[in-house]
């Protein structure tokens, strides 16, 4: 893809082919998904009513539970002949969601993944290594074929086995490497551990996802390992990895408003809120073929950004910030609310890059328990039973002092070595509630 300047008749145009493929969009799913089609009946939609983009508010929203109610192929706009692709979640807590791709569908998800590698500064001249998996997850198939459209030396090693991992880099001479940010801070103490001369390696450029992360962290994995890291976006349901990506400004995400249209809406109320204010992402597909979705809320918090970016591309359309965390990531708990971001602050205390973490809400007979699954270092885990209890002990009493003195509920903490947590995590969420589950 070769990119151009554009300006304001280029984002009028986008607007126009963004209305078209919202009323194609419309029309596929009335007629060919049984639920859509009940549910504008029952508002009384009509799709060729649809004359603005901004009609698309009076639709209700697409959520997790409706993809889950329809299990498996109760969304799908095409008969199986016509699927070349099905991917699904885990399902740790309950059905799983199902996506599946048409040709073109495949064909459109290989397009936005160059977009996220070029933006990035990727070119056919890199030796990428995609620490993604390739299973159901559709981040690293997608990534796979982009990495395979651009044209670039491909390693796709999946995110197991570190120190195999750390050597590769190494040898195999990686110039670009594909990852979430908790598995390159694992790598890069993996690499310490090893005698590995980090700014030595031959690493230029760092793609990271799958997971919030921050500035200060894109600064420690920079300056740690001597590159430029880029920011990317996806979800299973749309696109994998390929819904927005930052380019060399770094200054916010360009959304490929050319496959998608983003809101943002108050995730409480449902309120759609203006440019520039932050909640939850709200996504509606116009070029998705085998299962086209609409108003699809993602549950992440980000803000859209109307501000023209120096690059220039302003027909791949607005910019989106950083994902900075999940609508869902906070929980009542005996009247309480936890959130994520303040037990963030409580794990900073271990020291280092803050580790991953997920807490689990549970109730045992008529108590609630917190639990918190935390990943510590290397070097804090192999400190001994000591050096854990002394951190469990400090941990927890934060933890009651800050967030729950007044719950009277029991806080257990549990300690995983460096991506010990990969085969545990329950969903992306960092709060799962599980109290209802069994009811």
């Amino acid at each position: 893809m070769h990119y151009r300047n554009t300006g304001a008749a280029d984002r009028e145009e986008l607007r126009q082919q963004q209305l078209e493929g919202l009323q194609a969009t419309l029309n596929r799913v009335y007629r060919n998904v049984r639920y859509y089609h009940d549910l504008f009946k029952d508002i009384g939609l009509v799709p060729e009513d649809v004359g603005s983009i901004d009609d698309l508010s009076s639709i209700p929203f697409t959520t997790k539970a409706i993809l889950r109610d329809n299990y498996p192929y109760g969304l799908f706009a095409l008969p199986l002949s016509e699927i070349m692709s099905v991917h699904s979640s885990a399902g740790t807590t309950g059905r799983p969601t199902v996506v599946g791709f048409s040709a073109n569908d495949m064909l459109n998800w290989r397009e936005v993944e160059l977009r996220v590698l070029e933006l990035a500064g990727i070119t056919r001249d890199d030796v990428v290594q995609i620490a993604f998996g390739s299973s159901f997850f559709t981040g690293g198939f997608g990534l796979h074929y982009g990495v395979e459209k651009l044209g670039a030396t491909m390693i796709p090693t999946s995110s197991v086995d570190l120190e195999r991992h750390a050597v590769m880099i190494r040898d195999y001479r990686v110039t670009t490497l594909i990852s979430t940010p908790c598995y390159v801070y694992a790598l890069m103490e993996t690499m310490d551990r090893m005698g590995m001369d980090r700014r030595s390696l031959s690493l230029q450029k760092v793609l990271l996802g799958g997971e919030p992360w921050t500035e200060e962290q894109r600064s420690y994995i920079e300056e740690g390992l001597g590159v430029k890291a880029f920011d990317h976006y996806g979800l299973s349901e749309i696109f994998g990895s390929g819904v927005a990506a930052e380019c060399e400004y770094k200054s916010g995400l360009h959304v490929f408003e050319d496959q998608v249209i983003p809101e943002v809406i108050d995730p409480g109320t449902g309120e759609v809120l203006g440019h520039g204010n932050e909640g939850e992402l709200v996504l509606t597909t116009i070029t998705k073929e085998a299962m086209p979705l609409i108003r699809f809320r993602t549950g992440d918090l980000t803000t859209l950004i109307e501000e023209p970016c120096e690059c220039g591309r302003a027909y791949l359309g607005l910019k989106m910030a950083r994902v900075k965390g999940r609508a869902d990531d906070s929980i009542e708990v005996s009247g309480i609310q936890i959130s994520a971001s303040r037990i963030e602050d409580v794990l900073r205390m271990i020291g280092g890059a803050l580790p991953r973490f997920q807490v689990i809400v549970d109730r045992e007979g008529t108590n609630d328990i917190v639990e918190v699954h935390v990943e510590v270092s290397g070097e804090v885990f192999s400190g001994g039973k000591q050096r854990l209890d002394e951190i469990e002990k400090r941990l927890k009493q934060d933890i009651r002092s800050q967030l729950i003195d007044l719950l009277g509920s029991e806080v257990r903490l549990k300690f995983y070595a460096p991506m010990g947590l990969s085969g545990v995590l329950e969903r992306r969420a960092r709060i799962v509630d599980r109290r209802f589950l069994r009811q």
